[in-house]
């Protein structure tokens, strides 16, 4: 039997080791980035951008909707190896059906799309990305909330890659390289998974896959994934093919920057899935509130510093990232800062309150609309307006879902003294605003200016978490103080 996790000890665990490897998914590309915009050069840039979003519509069809559904599934069996065992079995055998009909999807695209033609090999080399996260199963990982090998394994190939790029991206026609390199640091570490994962259970690969069980929940994922993969690269797509390689360049930065933020706050989801779906499971909402609860904690406190710094020194930052080329991304990447927060809200809302309580009708309903919404206004103000209106539609999409979800929330989820939670996170911001407006006066040059404000704004934001006694900040300084206390 494999024994439970509880507490708000492993919790916290698991939040630093996914904090952890969420940072070096931050540190990868602030180091990687702005050595590939100066070597491959705007145009490069955007091709590579723009064959990953293709990427991603097949990516779609071969995960199928399978993490979600696979995370919330296994975590309910994961004290029966047997039955974990099985239903895991059953879920990668179907998984791999949908990579095979993805791949075959993804030739037909290739030897029949024209406007393809030159991307076809850059889009083979991608796509081994869609095959190695297929045949890793991550879920499975996440589902047994062993977030200290996904760290460790996540880090050591950014390392490794990182090493790789420098060596072999020198000039301007190795973005071929480049593409495949991404491909090692994004997915290359799930090949470790195919034996790792043994020490749960034994995945067998099996021609009965529990279709009438699975396919129809899994369906209704995939059909929710499908409209937020759309709603999400949309406007790349038709950036892409109105605009052309340049501007895709320029706001691939923006979209960078915001991705990177989004992920950190946004992976506290994925933490604590596990247990919420089994406390929807048994109705249990005392623990439910309480997990989600820390997780709102969790997204305030992350999320709108984030967005404040973003706010203030988004020029400097994409400077510093990118260089004085890609500058014109500013106006978008606060445009995107806004829908960061939307997406924060509509994150805890959809993935921690329906999602584990298997409500996925509700959830695709609003991305349909979200999606609809964005796709309409891309093809009707992209072609005056460019990137800045992508950003735009973004954000107005991301609006748009937070008020089609809010009706329909549990009315049994009730989280306690919110204006607490808000207090360290508002009090800190302005002053990160306040912080970064002055240093921009103060200095001209952008790293600088991005040095001092980033610096400043930690330590300043660090000083009200404690001075307020923010519960989710006391949750893991008061063990360190303690610690130190015995010492002495």
């Amino acid at each position: 039997m494999v024994k439970k996790k509880k507490g708000n000890s492993n919790i916290n665990k698991n939040v630093i080791f996914n904090t952890v490897k969420s940072a070096f998914s931050i540190i990868y590309p602030l180091i990687a980035f702005p050595y590939i915009s100066r070597v491959l050069m705007t145009d490069n840039v955007g091709k590579v951008n723009f064959g990953s979003s293709v990427i991603s519509y097949f990516s779609l069809i071969a995960s199928l909707g399978v993490t979600t559904y696979a995370v919330r599934e296994c975590s309910r069996v994961r004290d029966d190896r047997e039955q974990l065992g099985k239903t895991a079995g059953e879920i990668l055998s179907i998984n791999l059906v949908s990579t095979a009909i993805a791949y075959l999807a993804l030739i037909v695209v290739l030897l029949f799309a024209e406007p393809l033609e030159n991307y076809r090999l850059l889009i083979c080399i991608q796509s081994v990305s869609i095959l190695f996260t297929t045949l890793g199963a991550d879920w499975l990982n996440t589902a047994m909330e062993d977030f200290k090998f996904i760290a460790l394994r996540t880090v050591s190939m950014q390392i490794l890659s990182l090493l790789l790029m420098f060596i072999f991206v020198r000039k301007q026609e190795d973005y071929l390289l480049f593409a495949f390199i991404s491909v090692v640091a994004s997915s290359g570490a799930n090949i470790v998974n195919i034996f790792y994962r043994r020490k749960y259970c034994q995945t067998r690969l099996t021609w009965k896959m529990g279709i009438r069980r699975h396919l129809a929940p899994i369906l209704l994922l995939f059909s929710l994934i499908l409209s937020q993969t759309i709603y999400t690269n949309s406007d790349m797509t038709i950036l892409g093919l109105v605009k052309g390689d340049y501007q895709v360049g320029l706001y691939s930065t923006s979209v960078k920057i915001y991705n990177l933020v989004n992920t950190m706050v946004a992976s506290i989801a994925w933490v604590v899935m596990p247990q919420l779906s089994a406390g929807f499971a048994r109705k249990d909402y005392k623990e439910i509130n309480k997990l989600l609860k820390y997780s709102m904690n969790f997204i305030l406190v992350l999320g709108i510093p984030c967005v404040c710094g973003i706010e203030i020194i988004a020029p400097q930052l994409i400077h510093v990232i990118a260089g004085e080329a890609y500058v014109d991304a500013a106006l978008s990447l606060r445009l995107l800062g806004i829908a960061l927060m939307c997406s924060f809200i509509s994150g805890w809302i959809g993935n921690m309150t329906m999602l584990p309580a298997g409500k996925e009708k509700i959830c695709l309903w609003s991305s349909v609309v979200s999606a609809m919404v964005n796709i309409v206004l891309n093809l009707i103000l992209i072609p005056k307006w460019g990137l800045n209106a992508a950003a735009f539609t973004t954000a107005l999409s991301e609006f748009i879902g937070v008020l089609v979800k809010l009706p329909y929330i549990d009315k049994q989820i009730k989280i306690d003294r919110p204006g607490e939670m808000l207090k360290a996170p508002i009090i800190g911001g302005i002053g990160i605003l306040l912080l970064g407006f002055a240093f921009q006066r103060a200095a001209q040059i952008p790293w600088i200016i991005s040095a001092l404000t980033i610096l400043a704004s930690a330590a300043w934001y660090l000083l009200v978490l404690a001075v307020t006694k923010n519960e989710f900040f006391m949750g893991f300084a008061a063990p360190v103080i303690d610690r130190l206390g015995r010492r002495k």
